[in-house]
């Protein structure tokens, strides 16, 4: 394993836990990233509010976390940009396909026990496993 932080991962997971939980609690919306992104996109009367606040929270605490030297992340430079473009479209397309991203299934809809979002999570982590087999075993490239 590259990279491993366990004390880091492990506050990152407290937090996310905490966050879901407190949204469902105080405001009874699951925290599903890409829905509030969508959501945003054609937004309803009175609902815009709370997920754009949301989101640039979200967007905030991380540039905090940056900029003061507690998070160290660099998007990578080694790739295309009509590729990483393709692939945020294909993660787009997905995540409309899927009725939402792997976060949102993995996290809020595993901890209410729905079986649709067991289901999607093990076909993501299934389609990952299956992925990186194919691409460092079969083709040969490392990361």
């Amino acid at each position: 394993m590259e990279n491993f932080t366990p004390l880091p991962a492990t506050a990152g997971g407290i937090l996310i836990g905490l966050s879901a939980t407190l949204m469902l609690l105080f405001k009874g919306r699951i925290t599903g990233i890409s829905g509030m992104v969508g959501a945003l996109l054609k937004p309803a009367e009175n609902d815009w509010q709370w997920r754009l606040l949301f989101l640039l929270g979200m967007i905030t605490g991380a540039s905090l976390l940056h900029f003061i030297g507690i998070a160290s992340f660099a998007p990578r430079s080694d790739f295309p940009l009509w590729l990483l473009a393709l692939g945020g479209l294909c993660v787009g397309f997905g995540t409309r396909m899927g009725s939402g991203c792997t976060s949102g299934h993995g996290i809020c809809g595993i901890a209410r026990l729905s079986k649709r979002s067991m289901i999607a999570t093990t076909v993501f982590m299934l389609s990952g496993v299956i992925t990186v087999f194919i691409i460092r075993q079969l083709i040969g490239l490392q990361p």
